[in-house]
């Protein structure tokens, strides 16, 4: 009798052990599953970066002419030939096409609605009749640092050909996976000894972030 109760004891303990075995693993693979969705929700991608070059007194419009160099990154993180665009004055906007997947695909890590795309459209310094504005891409073009490498991807095609359609038609976006299409233009003012870092949020826009320059830099001119 001593045997079976033991036998029994030590059957009970076993499934115990086992279920919390199990629990265990379940509870360590949801709370992963959980910070992977968490971290793609809240994550960000460096897409381009814009520094002050040079900085000019215009004795005629008695302002100063601010030079920026604008730099984008390609999906690979890999930078695209600089630009430089100047302006009578120093707060720049950078008018974008941005486009939201709805949060189902981003928390999936959906290959391309996985995060938010943009489209760099103008950059302008808004000053009345003085307005000064630089077209970065046409509106018909997949941008080039949006194109997936060795893929011929009609899917950003589709939508940027069609944005304003998504954008006005929140049916039409749905087919798409689109939670909304709209302009955005971060702006900030641009002064020398900072560098300005523009990210696309995941789940959200354009976002512009300032650094200084670190003290040993300054005054440098680098040579690659």
């Amino acid at each position: 009798m001593r045997k079976i109760k033991l036998l029994i004891s030590l059957a009970v303990i076993a499934a115990l052990l086992f279920l919390a075995g199990n629990f265990g693993v379940k509870y360590f693979l949801e709370n992963r599953i959980l910070k992977q969705v968490i971290n793609r929700l809240t994550a960000d991608s460096r897409v381009a970066e814009a520094i002050v070059t040079n900085v000019q007194y215009d004795a005629v419009n008695k302002k100063d002419l601010t030079t920026i160099k604008f730099v984008e990154y390609d999906i690979d993180n890999k930078p695209l030939p600089p630009r430089y665009f100047t302006f009578s004055g120093n707060t720049i906007q950078f008018q974008s096409l941005v486009v939201r997947f709805n949060d189902t695909y981003v928390k999936a890590g959906d290959k391309l609605r996985g995060k938010s795309i943009y489209l760099f459209w103008k950059v302008f310094l808004l000053d009345g009749a003085n307005t000064k504005v630089y077209d970065l891409v046409n509106i018909d073009e997949i941008p080039q640092a949006y194109k997936l490498p060795r893929v011929r991807n009609k899917f950003e095609e589709k939508i940027w050909n069609n944005f304003w359609e998504y954008a006005l038609n929140p049916q039409k976006a749905e087919t798409m996976g689109i939670k909304n299409a709209q302009i955005e233009a971060p702006g900030t003012r641009f002064v020398p000894g900072f560098i300005y870092t523009i990210n696309i949020e995941h789940d959200g826009g354009l976002r512009i972030d300032t650094l200084l320059i670190p003290e040993i830099l300054k005054g440098e001119r680098i040579i690659s």
